[in-house]
């Protein structure tokens, strides 16, 4: 088995070495393992700190110019050759048996044609456990987020040969895109298979994006319109709670008014859905217009 990592990243030059550290202390001997960062056109010294890591695994480094974390992926892709490949972020570091956690569950799981991906958790930087542990050994994206009470983030660790497949659409040159909208592609097709054991420790940071998010859905909403505008459409959301179902619809109707794009009325699939749009759009408008309202007074603080 052979397991790629590919790090997006954009001016986070003394994170980096974190990850270096935490791949290099994984690997033991015959471990195959290549390591991919595509610089999102850094303007710190990104470069020359990967310069100086010394390592026994290759380190492919590709620059592009700034065009966003997804752009980045996809450009990646092509330098992409292992059986496996996780998507690990700057601020990110592999636990100290991911590698082998990882290989486990690939020689328990390869056979198995219908499985995009092998799902595990991760851990804050105080160990603890980042949403909840797995209920089911499979299951999609789609329903671990909208039926089986998930809300925290795991890692993917995905079949690269089904993985090369899709891409992350990008809408309007916008420079971020949920990883939600791959997967619940994805999900049509095939399963993820879940492990109750943790490979990576993520760190929040200040300019991440989970700090930022009415910064991020303002930028990019033509995205995020279009994600919420598949789970209506693609998805069945039957078995889904009622809170996750006024989740979707505020949120349609939040990128509907972000872009001026129509709500989707018509093409949405469940009768309860399109009543939910009717008797919230006056209110969500409203709520809008007030949020991102009193977002510009607070950045002006």
């Amino acid at each position: 088995m052979k397991l790629s990592i590919i790090t997006p990243t954009y001016n986070r030059a003394e994170l980096l070495k974190n990850l270096y550290n935490s791949i290099k202390k994984n690997i033991i001997e015959n471990d195959e393992i290549e390591w991919i960062i595509i610089d999102d056109g850094s303007t710190d010294h990104t470069k020359e700190v990967i310069q100086t890591f010394e390592s026994s695994f290759p380190i492919i480094y590709q620059y592009q110019e700034n065009k966003g974390k997804m752009a980045a992926l996809n450009f990646g892709m092509a330098y992409v050759t292992g059986d496996l490949l996780l998507e690990c972020d700057s601020d990110d570091v592999l636990t100290d048996n991911a590698i082998s956690i990882i290989k486990n569950a690939f020689e328990e799981s390869k056979e198995e044609k219908d499985i995009y991906a092998l799902c595990f958790l991760k851990f804050d930087q105080d160990l603890k456990n980042i949403g909840e542990k797995f209920q089911k050994n499979k299951t999609t994206m789609f329903d671990l987020y909208f039926k089986e009470g998930e809300d925290g983030e795991k890692a993917l660790v995905y079949f690269t040969n089904i993985r090369k497949k899709y891409h992350y659409k990008i809408e309007h040159k916008e420079k971020f895109s949920t990883e939600a909208r791959l997967h619940h592609e994805m999900d049509l097709k095939y399963k993820i298979k879940c492990f109750n054991e943790a490979i990576m420790l993520c760190e929040y940071r200040k300019d991440g994006y989970t700090k930022n998010i009415l910064k991020i859905f303002q930028e990019n909403p033509y995205g995020y319109y279009e994600y919420f505008k598949e789970i209506l459409q693609l998805h069945n959301m039957k078995g889904t709670p009622f809170t996750k179902r006024l989740y979707v619809i505020k949120h349609m109707i939040l990128f509907s008014y972000l872009t001026k794009q129509k709500i989707p009325l018509k093409e949405t699939k469940e009768v309860i859905n399109k009543i939910l749009f009717i008797i919230l759009y006056i209110p969500g408008i409203i709520k809008t217009k007030l949020k991102f309202k009193n977002g510009r007074k607070n950045e002006k603080l």
